[in-house]
Formats: structure tokens, C-alpha cells, sequence
């Protein structure tokens, strides 16, 4: 059985694959300083719920963008599986995608792994929403290479700054409003963050397409990307699974 592991910025995804499909998956608060021993105990215990061991995983893929804890996600590879993990991003890893940008060792791993999920399922030119601690709109063409995109401060980002910067601002939870005209202090921030990032994904969208001259289709994934579904005009498919697809791809593609 293959672990995948997607370690972003704020939050970390496990998901194991038992050769057919994705059987189990858990995500965990990203944190540098948490070792092989604790992710070990803590993964062991969710797998035991599923009646797996982690004697049962034979193989690991790793995509992390965080350098700090990579050391100590190939010791839980290495000391717990057995395995030396495939790590997204090292030499010799073939990830299949032809990285069109001026600098192609700046593009995130992550990034390029979500090309190649979505290659897989969708055809000709594509736009990939990806939310998450920053927002990413990354373009890939037809003939599946990845030509660059736009990077934005994701919404809880946002949110976060709004309150820590505005003493007599609360914390609020990221929730769609029943109206956008606000009626009080937290109705008038949940309209803003909400339909502020609805309309920064829409006209960011709309920018990319009229510059980029042709039909693209517009796949929105990540963390927070299901709280958009019927509000953005220019999200067309919501997949939650880009990544761990893009993933399990790169593994087969490398395994031999």
C-alpha cells in the first residue's frame, strides 16, 4: 500500500492507496517541530480505526513545502514503512511536466504535482484554483506543461490579518452570508472575505483567459475550495482529490 503525503503550509494530508483507489484519508495541522515518533503514534492510531497497520504500507510519496519538517517525514518513511520515500522536487524524480517559467526550479512542488493530477482527468488548456494558506492560479496548456500562474494571500490568510491588524474586529469563521450588504460589525466581514475572494477568484480567472487567448477549463481544489461551490461564475469543476492523484501518478511514474 502507498502513503501519500501532502504537507502544505497549514495543514498536512495522509492517504493511503491500496493499489485500486484511495481507501483512507487524514489531514493534520502542519507543524515543524512534531517528530517521526509523534506522526508515527498519531497514524498508526487513525489506521488502526480502519483496521490497517502501518506494517501494511510498503511505499511512501512525499510533496512538501515546508523544508523544516521534510527531515523528519523521511524518518517516519524510513524508520516506520521500511521505505526510502520518494520525495516530490530531488534529482531523479521524474514528474513528467515540461515547466515553461523563467526560473523552473522556483516552481513549488506542490504546484506541479496539481498539473499532474489534472492532466489526468481533464483535457486541453486549464486553469487551477488552488486554496489554501495562499491562493494559487496556475495555468497549464494543452500539451500539459505548466506555464506559470498567480499567487494571492488565501482567505484565511486574509482573515486573519484582518482581525490581528483592527483592535475592534473580531474572529469570525469563514462562512457565505445571506446578504452582502452587512447589518452589523460581523455580517460586513463575513461579506467582505467571502465575496471579496469570490470576485478576486472571478476576475483573476477572467484576466488569465482573455490573456491567454484561448479555452480553458477552471478546476478549483485545496482546503477551503468547497466553501466557493455555486458562488464563483468561472469554477467549473471542484476536486478535492487533484493532488493525491498527481501524486499516485508520479509514483507509478517513477516506481520502476
Amino acid at each position: 500500500m502507498l502513503l501519500a503525503i501532502d504537507e502544505g503550509n497549514t495543514n498536512t494530508l495522509f492517504a493511503v492507496h491500496d493499489g485500486k483507489g484511495w481507501i483512507a484519508q487524514w489531514r493534520t495541522a502542519t507543524h515543524t517541530t512534531r517528530t517521526a515518533d509523534e506522526y508515527a503514534v498519531w497514524l498508526s492510531a487513525l489506521l488502526k480505526m480502519e483496521k490497517l497497520a502501518l506494517s501494511d504500507l510498503t511505499d511512501c510519496i512525499i510533496s512538501s513545502v515546508v523544508p523544516q519538517s521534510l527531515f523528519n517525514l523521511r524518518n517516519l518513511s524510513r524508520r516506520y514503512i521500511g521505505v526510502q520515500p520518494l520525495v516530490i522536487g530531488e534529482p531523479g524524480v521524474e514528474l513528467g511536466v515540461e515547466v515553461r517559467i523563467d526560473k523552473p526550479s522556483e516552481a513549488g512542488a506542490d504546484r506541479l504535482v496539481n498539473a499532474v493530477g489534472c492532466r489526468i482527468k481533464y483535457d486541453g488548456a486549464l486553469i487551477i484554483v488552488d486554496s489554501g494558506t495562499a491562493t494559487t492560479f496556475d495555468v497549464v496548456s494543452a500539451d500539459g506543461a505548466f506555464e506559470g500562474g498567480i499567487i494571492a494571500p488565501g482567505i484565511n490568510l486574509s482573515m486573519q490579518a484582518l482581525h490581528t491588524a483592527a483592535a475592534q474586529l473580531p474572529r469570525i469563521a469563514i462562512e457565505r452570508p445571506v446578504r452582502v450588504i452587512g447589518k452589523n460589525t460581523v455580517g460586513a466581514m463575513k461579506s467582505g472575505v467571502f465575496w471579496g475572494y469570490i470576485d478576486l477568484i472571478d476576475g483573476l480567472v477572467t484576466r488569465i483567459r482573455e490573456e491567454y487567448g484561448e479555452p480553458m477549463t477552471v478546476i478549483g481544489t485545496g482546503g477551503v475550495a468547497s466553501l466557493f461551490e455555486g458562488a464563483s461564475r468561472t469554477i467549473e469543476h471542484y476536486d478535492p482529490d487533484v493532488t493525491i492523484r498527481g501524486l499516485h501518478e508520479i509514483w507509478n511514474r517513477n516506481r520502476g
